[in-house]
């Protein structure tokens, strides 16, 4: 008694050829349905390449579409071929032109030898099926589908609307309880024959004939009706991506398949000639391990979680239009200093000597990105262009954290910037945001412009930054934020900047030693005080003191610059 397979082939002839001389040498007899849409030459070679064989034969040809009927018509027609050619067949396996035996076949004869009446097919009702994607449950048996899904589409989706709304609907056959599965089977010649030999079978043909995609559940639900020893799982290591395709196996997956220690697997690539080599050279010796694919799903769920979500800050073109599936916005922690450019002269030089990171200028000033060093072009080949980086100025940040992992970056942000990345940060996990509010008016004290300029740039500044903070406040921020008014911040410099700078990380781990020299803001509260006179009002640099009072304040307030 031994295995017979009959195989399903339409192309990649000169594999499956490979394939089932595999079989027939090595005992087991083969039946190949060969696609009739598959040229006449092709199919002519492949019979002259396997006609010395004695236990290959030839079944008649169905035209093939997938999800049709085609399919199952294509399964009886080899398997009643395979029973009636071949007696000595205790078992049937269904195999296709793209399975690759990963095992020797004594191992599979031995395998079945000890199991002879088991039926080896995935069969769950419908209630218990969670790996559909995309498709219909209860609705493939109770709906009918004339229309292939793959060649005409909008007539079928249109029938299906059309019953759903009219409610059209049919009843299952007498007895027949609706289950689904792989399509890759292996069954013992009492319960094929029996599924074959049915007196109802032209009335169940019929209805699943309009079942849609019924070779994942002609056999998984009539095998219940006729074998008692059944065990729901395939011999065929198949597996499907997120989208519901088959994984294609390459010749870099071949210790995975190895580990799999299933029979067969598919979809295996027609050129991949280091796995047709590997598993169809004769082995000596062979194991009696239980198949057992679940040892390499660890592996195929990490790589559907990669290929959906991606990786952290990697945008890729398969991603890029769908806006929020990717896992995080940015890849690594970065920090924005807002203001403090303003009111400390060459701070970001300053900073640099401070901290354990790459530190920028405006990377979003007016006249271009100000990179560290004055570099015009920097790691991943950005521009300081401010076209090139405002066409998408989220991406702009979002490449400079990828393209710089390991070195943290930091970068100053103001109301004067181009404000497309504000929703970006606020919501990015990794941004750690350090704003000191109102600091923008600081060069305004200091310029040399007419007081309405003057009135006017601060009004449009204080409404940027107004809108900005309100983003850095909002309940969908993930940001670390921390925000101070200029009054408040110029009050005690010192401590705000050490707990910011601690968690970027200060060189050699010491603390401050070193403050960065505040520019001078004698009579800043006048200006503030000369702005409302003018009729703004400058709102967001907090309690600001004027005149003598300011001076009176500022004075003991020169020395806490400096942290020994």
């Amino acid at each position: 008694m031994t295995v017979g397979f009959v195989m399903m082939v339409h192309d990649a002839l000169h594999r499956a050829e490979q394939v089932a001389r595999h079989f027939a040498t090595n005992g087991c007899p083969v039946v190949i349905h060969c696609d009739k849409r598959t040229p006449r030459a092709e199919f002519d070679g492949l019979k002259r390449g396997l006609a010395d064989l004695e236990n290959v034969k030839f079944c008649k040809r169905h035209a093939c579409d997938w999800g049709t009927w085609s399919l199952v018509q294509a399964s009886q027609t080899g398997s009643e071929m395979m029973l009636t050619s071949f007696p000595e067949v205790r078992h049937v396996y269904l195999a296709s032109g793209s399975c690759l035996p990963l095992r020797p076949i004594e191992s599979l004869r031995a395998y079945l030898a000890d199991r002879p009446m088991t039926n080896f097919i995935e069969s769950v009702t419908i209630e218990d099926v969670h790996w559909t994607v995309g498709g219909l449950d209860e609705e493939r048996f109770t709906f009918r589908f004339p229309f292939s899904w793959k060649k005409y589409r909008k007539s079928f989706d249109t029938y299906v609307r059309f019953q759903r709304r009219f409610g059209c609907t049919r009843k299952l056959p007498k007895g027949i309880v609706p289950h689904l599965g792989s399509q890759w089977w292996c069954l013992t010649r009492q319960t094929l024959s029996a599924i074959l030999e049915d007196p109802d079978r032209a009335e169940i043909d019929r209805y699943f004939s309009k079942v849609w995609i019924p070779d994942e559940s002609y056999y998984q639900t009539l095998v219940r009706q006729f074998a008692t020893n059944i065990e729901s799982r395939s011999l065929t290591l198949s597996k499907f991506d997120f989208q519901g395709k088959p994984h294609i196996f390459y010749d870099d997956h071949l210790q995975l398949l190895r580990r799999s220690d299933c029979f067969m697997a598919r979809k295996i690539w027609p050129e991949a000639n280091r796995l047709y080599d590997a598993f169809l050279k004769p082995k000596d010796e062979f194991t009696r391990a239980e198949p057992n694919p679940g040892k390499i799903d660890r592996i195929f769920a990490k790589a559907v979680e990669r290929r959906t979500q991606g990786r952290d800050g990697l945008y890729m073109q398969s991603r890029l239009p769908a806006d929020g599936i990717d896992k995080g916005k940015t890849c690594a922690p970065y920090s924005i200093f807002e203001g403090f450019s303003d009111i400390f002269e060459d701070f970001d030089v300053w900073l640099a000597r401070a901290v354990d990171a790459r530190v920028h200028g405006h990377l979003y000033a007016p006249d271009g990105a100000e990179f560290a060093g004055g570099q015009t072009i920097f790691t991943g080949a950005l521009s300081n262009s401010p076209k090139l980086r405002d066409y998408n100025p989220c991406a702009f940040l979002t490449s400079l954290i990828w393209n710089t992992r390991g070195e943290r970056q930091v970068f100053q942000f103001g109301p004067r910037d181009t404000q497309g990345i504000s929703w970006l940060v606020a919501t990015d996990p990794n941004a750690q945001i350090t704003v000191i509010s109102g600091a923008w008016a600081v060069p305004l004290f200091q310029s040399n412009a007419n007081f309405s300029e003057i009135r006017r740039e601060a009004a449009r500044l204080q409404k940027i930054e107004a809108e900005h903070l309100d983003i850095l406040r909002s309940p969908y921020r993930k940001a670390r934020v921390r925000i101070w008014t200029l009054a408040d911040f110029i009050e005690s410099p010192m401590e705000p900047l050490q707990t910011v700078i601690d968690e970027i990380g200060t060189r050699g781990g010491r603390r401050l030693a070193e403050a960065p020299k505040m520019r001078d803001l004698t009579g800043f509260g006048q200006f503030l005080q000369n702005l409302k006179n003018q009729g703004m009002h400058p709102h967001l640099m907090g309690d600001f003191p004027t005149g003598d009072q300011q001076e009176s304040q500022q004075r003991p307030r020169k020395r806490p610059y400096l942290v020994k």
